[in-house]
């Protein structure tokens, strides 16, 4: 029964019923795709229109008064957050900010939730080439109703707006820009049918804040003014309006907040020595280990620089970008992923470790090596219980942070792993579903609970493992690359070297156990996947989107989850 839109599932049979090529603008046919396609996924609650229908109407720009006033508001060079706010309504549908870091709000700013500065179809800006709107857009969206999913993906130097199950497939909008979008998310703490606020990524180190639904955008890090280094990886912060962290390609996290302004900010560097005080008094010199704890460096304007540290000028005590600047790995961050409880973020690198830092104290918690070369893909469980990464050596990997172990490792792939993700629809605390892509081409599903593991031959005790915690990383030894992990035998209190292979238990596919399906996808290389409600998301590299429904209609089984924007690497 499986063919090219079909496979068949211990719950029943997965169809595709939409596929989304990738159409470029005629000059970009040509362009081959430098960086690999993100898709980014949201469902927006549309409510039946009675009455306010022309309030709808006038956000979107769709009768003569609106368009004067949005004249009015474009042809002055300040921020939205400077004037009411357009719907008070969809104030109130938003829940109240939570920061990552507390501190005292920007200056000058009132009361209410900002909008992005700039209308994108009057900018003189040459960073934004072009808008294309679908026929009718403000009709189209004004007539939406119930729960609509959205989908955001980019494909070379264009940025596409899809909706998920329409009629139409043409794309809601498509922006084009001058360089290469790399990462996005969508935020769903402020996510409404009136305002959309996606964070945007680029080669360049520049990051754009857009409201598709307005056309309207901010620009942040313009021309690489904190850091000029590719983002590799957007999250915002769960259940915060305007603060996320972004990845960069040398080795950095940093913070941002969406309503502050770029400030002149320069990290220190972590190759000179610090002076640690020892709790007998002793200075000594220590340098910088990215294995045993991250680099901070704090702005004056950041709040705990500004209360403890020496005295700064008015000047630098008005709050900018960034917030922080975490410098995580000397190699390059690949992506990072939130805690349920946005109190810990799950980091991997391309010098093979998962790194596990504390958000709220800017601090590194643990450092795992991978099996071989470097790490991938990383998700969280929905009860905060397991790390899940996937690798350069075909392998996922099953980690517990909280016991500080590697629980498991899946075999299936026969090349990297390109994406990993748990379906929270079929994980309920006992048994865990989830899925990874590789570049095999193949779809593996995994039923994973601590009944069904594959013993390994031989299982250390607590004893044993304290022992061989002090022992050098397999690999050290299978790869040249990861020579700068340590070679000692002196154990470091953070990091974790890799068990070796009959230390830890194996999940096998075997279509006989029904615990998992295997599914070559013909065409190009398989990047990203995404589990929604109703379907699964896969992709290619190349921005092929695939929209696989389920068999069954299921409800989450854990409860007390925070929702999420879902985002994965392609």
């Amino acid at each position: 029964m499986e063919n090219e839109s079909t496979f068949v599932a211990p719950e029943g049979v997965y169809s595709v019923t939409e596929e989304h090529k990738p159409s470029l603008l005629p000059h970009l046919i040509s362009t081959p795709a430098l960086h690999p396609t993100r898709v980014s996924t949201i469902a927006v609650r549309f409510h039946a229109k009675s009455g306010g229908g022309a309030a709808f109407v006038q956000l979107l720009g769709g009768n003569k008064d609106s368009r004067k006033e949005k004249a009015k508001e474009d042809s002055v060079s300040v921020s939205s957050s400077d004037t009411p706010d357009e719907d008070g309504q969809a104030q109130e549908n938003i829940p109240p900010t939570t920061p990552l870091f507390a501190g005292p709000p920007a200056v000058g700013k009132k009361k209410g939730f900002s909008r992005p500065k700039h209308n994108i179809r009057t900018t003189s800006s040459t960073f934004i080439t072009r808008l294309q709107n679908a026929e009718g857009f403000p009709r189209s969206l004004q007539s939406k109703q119930g729960e609509v999913t959205f989908l955001f993906y980019n494909v070379s130097k264009t940025f596409l707006w899809m909706e998920a199950g329409a009629k139409a497939k043409e794309p809601l909008a498509r922006i084009t820009f001058s360089a290469y979008p790399t990462c996005h998310d969508v935020n769903m703490s402020t996510s409404s049918s009136e305002r959309l606020d996606v964070i945007i990524g680029f080669n360049t180190g520049d990051l754009i804040w857009l409201d598709p639904i307005v056309s309207r955008y901010t620009r942040l890090n313009k021309q690489g003014s904190i850091t000029n280094s590719p983002c590799t990886a957007v999250r915002w912060v769960p259940s915060s309006s305007t603060l996320f962290l972004v990845a960069h390609a040398d080795g950095t996290i940093i913070v941002y907040d969406r309503d502050r302004e770029d400030g002149s900010f320069t990290p220190q560097d972590p190759s000179r020595a610090t002076i640690e005080i020892l709790p007998d008094g002793q200075r000594v010199s220590k340098e910088w280990d990215p294995i045993d704890s991250i680099f901070v460096t704090m702005p004056p304007w950041h709040p705990v620089s500004s209360s403890n540290g020496p005295v700064v000028s008015k000047v630098d005590k008005v709050p900018k970008n960034p917030v922080s600047h975490w410098r995580v790995s000397r190699r390059s961050v690949v992506d990072f992923v939130f805690s349920p409880d946005v109190k810990h973020v799950a980091a991997i690198s391309e010098d093979g470790c998962l790194r596990v830092i504390d958000a709220l104290a800017e601090q590194l918690v643990d450092c795992y090596a991978s099996y071989f070369g470097a790490l991938t893909s990383v998700a969280w469980s929905p009860d905060g219980r397991f790390i899940l990464t996937g690798g350069q050596d075909d392998l996922l990997t099953l980690f517990s942070p909280w016991e500080q172990r590697v629980v498991a490792r899946c075999q299936g792939h026969s090349s990297f792993v390109s994406a990993v993700a748990f379906d929270d629809l079929r994980c309920d605390g006992r048994t865990y579903r989830f899925g990874s892509v590789g570049e095999d081409n193949k779809l593996i599903l995994w039923d994973f609970s601590s009944g069904a593991l594959h013993r390994p031959k031989f299982q250390p005790t607590l004893q044993q493992r304290m022992s061989m915690a002090s022992t050098v990383s397999l690999a050290v030894r299978r790869d040249r690359s990861t020579l700068y992990l340590p070679t000692e035998e002196v154990p470091l209190p953070r990091y974790h070297p890799a068990p070796s292979r009959n230390e830890i238990a194996v999940v096998q596919p075997c279509l006989a156990c029904n615990l998992f399906v295997v599914k070559p996808i013909e065409g190009e290389i398989l990047a990203t996947l995404v589990f929604l409600p109703r379907s699964i998301l896969t992709s290619t590299r190349g921005g092929y989107l695939k929209l696989w429904i389920r068999p069954l209609a299921l409800r989450p089984r854990l409860k007390n989850r925070q929702p999420s924007a879902s985002t994965d690497i392609l």
